[in-house]
Parts: C-alpha cells; structure tokens; sequence
C-alpha cells in the first residue's frame, strides 16, 4: 500500500514560477523540476487514493499512467483560444466512472493551484442522452432529488450544485417544476475549497 504523505510545497513554488513564465524555454529549462515535484508525487497520490477506492466503489478509476491516465496533460489546447500560453498554470487529476472514457465521465476531481485547491465530484458537460437521464432521476420522483441535496453531510462540506445553465429550461420538463433550476444544468458538480497547508499534510489525504 502507497504511504503517501501530502503534496510537496515545492510543487506549489513550482506552479507559482510556471505562472511568472509561461513560455516553452522556462519550461524546458525547468522539465525535471516538474517531473521531480509534479509529477512524481501526483502519481503516488494517484495510487494512494487507487488503494483506498473501493471504500467508495469499485467502479471509479484511479490510473496512474503519466499519459492517458487519472493526471491531466499540463499542456493548454491553445489552437482555438486567444490565450496562447501553451501551459495549465495548475495541476489536475479525475478519478471517472470505468463506464466513461474522458473528462466527461461523472468521477471525482482534484484541483491544485496556489491559493486554489479544491475536491470536487460530479459530471462535467455530459453528452444529451446522459444529461437526459440525469434531468429524469431529478424529476422522477422529486423526493429523491430532495433527500440528496437536503442530506445534513452534504450540505455540512457543499452549499450547492454548480454547472453552467441554460437561460430556459430544458425541452419537454415542466417550467414550473420545483428543481427547475437543477434541470438546467448543464454540468453538475461540487466543490470544496482546501488550504494549501492541508494538502501539504503528511496525513493528507486519510483525514
């Protein structure tokens, strides 16, 4: 069993540096710094959660592989965007359902960014006919939907469900449904933000 014992604060100064000097010669000249303090200790966080996964259930993916696996690439897709620094200036990795095959898949998430770490669970932008699914299981019936996101541990670390929205709601659900607004979701997802301290913890992240 992986005895992980928290983030190092070099991965943190690192990222705080990358965000100074976003360009390809930085990079480079720094590439054994990110595999040292990034990379390395992102792939045994991978692995420790792997470890301890099916408290949760067995059907969630912790891949440790450094390409194709549970980290996300750090490089930018800047082919279609008019930010062109060609690196994420944070550090991801998703944990997703064994039914799905990409980001999109419902998993959990975990976000590492000076002054911006934060866990979160759900589905990001998933396509029609599961987003469908989704709006069926709120409606049908409510009462369901309610227990979920009145239940006292939920709302004790999540305040609410987050996604971007539709401006109306969505074809063929009632208007005035009582979650219209949760049916407009595109998205949903939650989240809770973390100190950079916590997840430097030698007892992150068991506690």
């Amino acid at each position: 069993m992986t005895q992980f014992k928290g983030f190092p604060v070099e991965l943190f100064r690192y990222l705080e540096e990358l965000a100074a000097n976003n360009n390809r010669e930085w990079f480079n000249t720094n590439k054994q710094r990110y595999l040292d303090d990034v990379v390395e200790p992102v792939l045994d966080f991978i692995e420790a959660v792997g470890d301890h996964m099916d408290t949760i259930s067995e059907h969630f993916v912790a891949d440790t592989r450094r390409n194709g696996g549970s980290m996300f690439r750090i490089y930018r897709d800047v082919r279609f965007s008019r930010d062109k620094r060609p690196y994420k200036e944070n550090v991801g990795c998703h944990f997703r359902h064994e039914a799905g095959k990409s980001a999109h898949a419902p998993g959990f998430y975990l976000h590492l960014q000076p002054d911006n770490v934060f866990v979160g669970a759900g589905v990001w932008t998933p396509p029609n006919p599961v987003l469908d699914k989704i709006r069926t299981a709120i409606v049908e019936p409510p009462e369901k939907w309610q227990a979920v996101i009145h239940n006292k541990r939920f709302l004790k670390r999540f305040s609410d469900i987050e996604g971007e929205r539709l401006k109306r709601p969505p074809r063929g659900y009632d208007p005035e449904h009582r979650y219209v607004e949760d049916l407009k979701l595109k998205s949903l997802f939650v989240k809770c933000h973390l100190d950079d301290d916590f997840v430097t913890s030698p007892k992150f992240p068991m506690r």
